[in-house]
């Protein structure tokens, strides 16, 4: 049986103990942001390097001040380009500002209002940030065939969105996450989409390495209660898997408990 302490997250060269990933914008400050990180255990925390300060702009407050890298592992993100190109310069200037960090969230969008993924340009960045030695996460969509190929190009991580950014809409199409999964020899986690603790455990149950999420914490009425949550969703659905759940039948002709030998119990013919 596999214990706790070996059911590590591997993604690239770097080992994690934690499967839920979690994102640093939306909350009312900086302090519940460390709050809301802290509760939920996670271990890798996602920084949209336009948008948040982690030291380009001097003088405001700076993130890594409240989430210290030697603490938590900084996952810059390109959350915001809509271009290979701009994703490719915003993560280069993100491994200026991290002392040379590699390791990154692609995501290139297509439509500003939906934000679903523009799957050439993450493709082309993916290619282009491989080749520049990053280790890419990439966001990417439900597509198994694409998702197939960012592993090829040599993404360490692929995150198909559950649904749309921000919809807390939940996993609408779990029948492609295990496609993905089944031909998957790197980890994926899902990203985008989840909206509460259900939803985490879900993904967990399918086979997914883990689960990305942002707005789910931070936009619920109690952020650190629900940081909380995922974290004990993400825990509960991983062991679900591991255990693996018993076959879904619309009924059982096999009884739990058995009925031979009861008073009144039919008998078997001989």
């Amino acid at each position: 049986m596999m214990s706790e302490a070996s059911d590590i997250l591997k993604i690239g060269r770097r080992e994690f103990g934690s499967r839920l990933l979690i994102g640093t914008g939306k909350y009312r400050d900086f302090d519940e942001t460390r709050e809301a990180v802290e509760e939920s255990g996670a271990q890798i925390v996602t920084v949209a390097i336009r948008r948040t300060n982690i030291g380009q702009t001097a003088g405001e407050p700076n993130l890594l001040d409240f989430l210290s890298p030697e603490r938590f592992t900084i996952l810059p993100n390109t959350a915001g380009c809509y271009s290979a190109d701009d994703a490719v310069r915003t993560l280069r200037l993100a491994r200026e500002l991290l002392d040379g960090h590699t390791l990154v969230k692609l995501e290139v969008l297509g439509d500003p209002n939906n934000l679903y993924p523009n799957m050439p340009e993450t493709l082309k960045a993916a290619e282009t940030l491989v080749r520049d030695g990053f280790e890419v996460m990439v966001y990417c969509s439900d597509d198994p065939i694409q998702a197939k190929r960012l592993e090829e190009i040599g993404c360490v991580a692929v995150m198909p969105l559950a649904s749309l950014i921000g919809s807390g809409m939940g996993i609408l199409n779990p029948w492609n996450l295990q496609l993905i999964i089944e031909k998957a020899q790197v980890p994926i986690i899902v990203d985008a989409g989840v909206g509460t603790a259900s939803d985490a455990a879900i993904a967990m149950e399918l086979g997914c390495a883990g689960v990305l999420m942002n707005t789910a914490v931070a936009a619920a009425r109690d952020p650190i209660r629900m940081a909380r949550a995922m974290r004990k969703a993400v825990e509960a659905g991983r062991d679900a898997y591991l255990a693996g759940r018993m076959p879904k039948k619309f009924y059982s002709a096999t009884p739990s408990s058995p009925t031979g030998g009861l008073i009144g119990a039919p008998r078997q013919a001989s």
